[in-house]
């Protein structure tokens, strides 16, 4: 890291390994740029270097700013006699443990004295705030163009409301404080009002878009469970773009998450058809979490759960548990073992060809949760079938992958199921025989 090196010659600067070793005043280095595009300007004596480093939160930041220890902007940089520049803190905290050298040179301190880097610190106080007061400039100008957009959509129709709600889709998914400003200035209930049974799905993907980027409170969550609504935002997550079934899926989840959420606004043939067909969909795999992620909390529900055996979802979810990654995974496991919460639904997911090989792959290889889900769903089918599924399950081996579970610090209670399912599948056999199923190495192949 190349580091910043006082001279003795007051206002000037100069910066070891930097061009040609040149030195130049402070002016022309701020003026010029030289550390990273700092414009000259008017620098606002009052304002705070820590509040403005942690609101900015850049990442591209001057090498010379940056304290050696921390890898942290210097707020009060001292120099020590070997003419390395610290973060006073830091270079203090260093000396307490007993330190009595360089930090980056390792070299041995004469002095121990530091000395206060006034240079530095005016060009790293000017560099932030001006970076500072062109961001809350910018803020400012976003805010205002927010609120005339939201003006402009309580009158617009037809292009001029999909151009007006096109931008406004922009700023708030580029801008924190555009969010805010939507939110705090009622803006949530004029976008929600566009959405109806005569809503242009041109029209509610922007709607869609921009709702799904907003922090809703329960009020406007309550507004958007209106039957009508729901429905148009089920119908785009059938036709829509890809981006238009990923909002509509993650909106609707968060409206799941409301406690006066109700069963029958998901208790819908097209909203699970739609989610299936974003699980599978090979092209855009991004679809799959959000699908999913909406499949665990609606699974919960009787109606919900009957119907996505109805359709097949069953043995599609089988299907696709080993292209999954480990937080999809997760989410599928969990459906499953829900679905199994029914008699209609165990006898699916036993019937589906993939269903053992693909469980008993997945315990003790991904996690503690997703090896509970795979026992559970085991412990169904077997449980139902027996003769059928724990001969079938024992040869793909699970009966090692259930010794590992039980030898392993996992939970209690997962170890008590996986002795009970293990007694089950040994019914079926011999106990020499059975013994000979339990070795590690076909488990391992």
């Amino acid at each position: 890291m190349p580091m910043f090196q006082p001279l003795k010659r007051d206002g000037l600067i100069g910066f070891e390994g930097g061009g040609d070793g040149q030195v130049l005043d402070l002016d022309t280095a701020v003026k010029d740029g030289v550390l990273g595009g700092v414009n000259g300007g008017v620098v606002d004596e009052k304002l705070d270097l820590k509040k403005m480093i942690k609101e900015l939160d850049l990442q591209d930041i001057p090498s010379v700013f940056i304290c050696p220890i921390s890898l942290e902007p210097m707020q009060d940089p001292v120099t020590l006699c070997t003419g390395q520049t610290y973060e006073r803190l830091n270079i203090h905290k260093w000396f307490n443990l007993g330190h009595l050298t360089c930090p980056t040179t390792m070299q041995e301190l004469w002095d121990d004295t530091v000395t206060p880097n006034k240079t530095l610190h005016h060009l790293i106080y000017t560099w932030f705030s001006q970076k500072y007061v062109l961001m809350k400039k910018r803020s400012e100008d976003v805010q205002g163009r927010a609120i005339e957009i939201l003006g402009t959509l309580k009158k617009a129709k037809g292009q001029a409301r999909v151009h007006a709600l096109s931008e406004l889709k922009q700023i708030v998914v580029a801008h924190l404080m555009a969010r805010k400003t939507v939110v705090e200035e009622g803006g949530v209930s004029v976008i929600s009002s566009l959405l109806g049974p005569f809503t242009s799905h041109a029209v509610g993907s922007e709607v869609v878009a921009i709702l799904v980027s907003l922090d809703l409170d329960s009020d406007s969550k309550s507004g958007l469970m209106q039957p009508a609504k729901v429905s148009l935002i089920v119908d785009m997550l059938n036709d829509g773009s890809n981006e238009t079934k990923i909002n509509c899926a993650r909106l609707i989840r968060g409206l799941v998450e409301e406690k006066g959420f109700r069963a029958e606004l998901v208790s819908s043939h097209s909203l699970l058809v739609g989610l299936m067909r974003l699980v599978k969909d090979k092209r855009h795999r991004n679809g799959v979490s959000p699908a999913l992620g909406l499949l665990k909390p609606i699974s919960v529900h009787k109606q919900v759960r009957s119907l996505m055996v109805s359709i097949g979802a069953v043995p599609q979810l089988v299907d696709i548990l080993p292209s999954l990654d480990p937080e999809c995974l997760e989410l599928a496991l969990f459906v499953l073992d829900a679905l199994c919460s029914d008699m209609e639904g165990r006898v699916a997911v036993k019937d589906s060809a993939n269903t053992i090989p693909y469980t008993v792959r997945v315990l003790m290889r991904v996690s503690e949760n997703c090896t509970n889900y795979a026992l559970s769903i085991l412990w169904s089918v077997c449980k139902l079938a027996p003769e059928e599924c724990s001969p079938l399950a024992v040869e793909v081996g699970l009966a090692a992958k259930l010794l590992l579970v039980i030898q392993s610090g996992c939970d209690a209670a997962l170890k008590q199921r996986s002795a009970e399912l293990l007694k089950l599948c040994s019914l079926h056999y011999s106990d020499t025989m059975f013994i000979s199923k339990c070795k590690l190495t076909r488990t391992i192949q």
